[in-house]
């Protein structure tokens, strides 16, 4: 592979804050935009480029933002439109992007859309929304929810029903109707024109329904369990990505990521498959199949492989182990053993990987999931699905930046519970520790900055799986970086099939500067170690 230009989104390092969470300003107990502005230096110092902010547009919250009333507006709990200027201005000047969630799926059913379209059958915001009469008194088709409920909702006034994927405060948008198309892309021009350097698109794969409203087909005839093959992945979902991607591009450098919602164990071909011809759709596609894999190098291997395999040739991936939705990737793999030292395989596998790399708020620290208990459950879906779905607020809890009340993030009492092992795993403790994963992290962003090998070079695999062993080399113009994971709890002997002596450049064993050749070396438990090959010392 040739080396050449590499865009910001390629090569930068992307950030999620979810901004009820990161930093509270005004001692509400809520983060909100100033706590942000004001952790900019962290994230500078961190080495990220690029932030992702959930959303922070004007809402009544019954999904904490993703049911928004009006998309120009930013919801008072976070601060003002003028601190979100200032947040972008600062982040800038630091060289950091900053975009923003786009939800296109739906809206608050209090949106002033909505509002004129349920009022009557003839407003001429009716189609902007998707209602069907019902088939004899039963619901138009059988189409559930994402939370298994019925996506129909009966509305007495017009004696119609409406659709919505997710809560029934949250309407589906009619993406067949072009009055509807304009004025959201009237809405989504409006960030443009602030400054927004691009948007994270909430279920893009899920914006367009079936035109014929056919039923979906069921798994074991259970009505609660569907194949979404009416509700998710339509033709018609591109057409309305790439339309956006010709948006986008009448702006300089900005870009779109775009959120393409699977069940387990995920479907990378779906994802790929949203990057167009890889320069006329979204930019780049979250694939979440890393996510839901066990602990396992061989699955993990698997799994990388066949997501870089789908990627269309113009196309570009992207790598992430946490969000907001799902849990945090170190309880979910580290299930309360060997914490810690699985989060350090995983920094180094998330930051040495072929694409460009999505850290969660707190990943960088080490943090897990909360324990709450019931009576502590703010998300709606877990207050419905108790015990059999806790909900998702576990992966929500405050971010964790020192040893004082309440880890830092507040003076009054936060809206979810601290992670109780704060004292541990934060930002202050962390910084002063030479050996903890938010000082690896620190190094190995360093190492990715300043090495286009690791931003742009080919993934080619060595070692897949066997003993426990994923290794890979990053390649580029015969330059080449060699990565060892060792997934297992043990030592071991293996061959290392390097083709010329290599010098360690991060390790969690190793000291840097160490040289190692071809042939047969002992490795730790959980070691990670990354070599660059044909180089004498760690300065060359």
């Amino acid at each position: 592979m040739k080396k050449e230009s590499w865009v910001w989104w390629k090569r930068g390092i992307f950030y999620h804050i979810y901004p009820r969470s990161f930093y509270d300003s005004n001692n509400d107990g809520i983060g909100d935009i100033r706590g942000i502005t004001q952790k900019l230096d962290y994230l500078y110092n961190l080495g990220v480029t690029a932030i992702w902010i959930s959303p922070l547009y004007l809402s009544p919250m019954q999904d904490f933002g993703y049911d928004v009333m009006d998309y120009r507006k930013i919801d008072p709990i976070f601060g003002t439109l003028d601190d979100f200027k200032y947040l972008l201005t600062k982040a800038h000047i630091l060289g950091i992007r900053v975009i923003m969630d786009l939800i296109m799926n739906h809206t608050s059913s209090l949106h002033p859309w909505f509002l004129e379209s349920r009022s009557s059958k003839d407003n001429p915001k009716r189609e902007w929304y998707i209602w069907r009469d019902g088939r004899k008194k039963k619901k138009p088709n059988n189409w559930r929810s994402a939370f298994k409920t019925s996506a129909w909702e009966y509305d007495e006034h017009t004696g119609q029903y409406y659709l919505h994927s997710f809560f029934k405060e949250m309407p589906d948008l009619n993406w067949r109707n072009k009055e509807l198309k304009k004025a959201f892309f009237d809405e989504v021009r409006f960030w443009l024109d602030l400054g927004v350097d691009g948007f994270r698109l909430d279920v893009i794969n899920m914006i367009v329904k079936d035109k014929k409203f056919r039923n979906n087909p069921l798994f074991f005839g259970i009505p609660w369990i569907q194949k979404h093959v009416y509700t998710r992945n339509r033709p018609k979902s591109q057409r309305i990505t790439r339309l956006l991607r010709k948006l986008l591009d009448e702006y300089d450098d900005r870009m779109c990521v775009g959120e393409i919602y699977t069940m387990p164990p995920g479907d990378p071909s779906i994802s790929a498959d949203y990057l167009g011809k890889g320069n006329d759709s979204i930019h780049l596609a979250f694939d979440f199949s890393l996510i839901f894999q066990p602990w396992n190098a061989r699955k993990f291997y698997r799994c990388i492989k066949n997501w870089y395999e789908q990627i269309p040739e113009n196309g570009w991936a992207c790598n992430v182990l946490s969000n907001h939705d799902l849990f945090r990737s170190n309880s979910r793999f580290g299930r309360k053993k060997n914490i810690i030292e699985k989060s350090r395989i995983m920094a180094v596998l998330l930051l040495t990987l072929k694409g460009t790399p999505f850290i969660y708020y707190g990943e960088e620290i080490g943090m897990t999931n909360g324990k709450l208990n019931r009576s502590q459950i703010v998300d709606p879906l877990g207050k419905r699905f108790w015990p059999f779905f806790k909900g998702r607020d576990r992966a929500r809890t405050p971010m964790q930046w020192n040893t004082g009340l309440n880890a830092g993030f507040s003076s009054s009492a936060p809206w979810l519970p601290v992670n109780q092992n704060y004292l541990a795993l934060n930002v202050e403790v962390e910084s002063a520790d030479t050996e903890s994963i938010l000082n690896l992290y620190k190094k190995l962003i360093r190492l990715r900055h300043s090495n286009t090998i690791l931003q742009s070079g080919d993934w080619v695999p060595s070692i897949t799986g066997e003993k426990g062993i994923l290794a890979y080399f990053r390649m580029l113009d015969g330059d080449k970086i060699f990565v060892l994971l060792n997934f297992r709890n043990r030592s071991g002997r293996i061959f290392l099939p390097l083709t010329k002596p290599g010098v360690v450049l991060v390790s969690t064993h190793r000291l840097e500067g160490t040289m190692l050749q071809s042939g047969e070396e002992n490795i730790c438990p959980f070691e990670a170690t990354v070599l660059k090959l044909g180089q004498r010392s760690v300065n060359q």
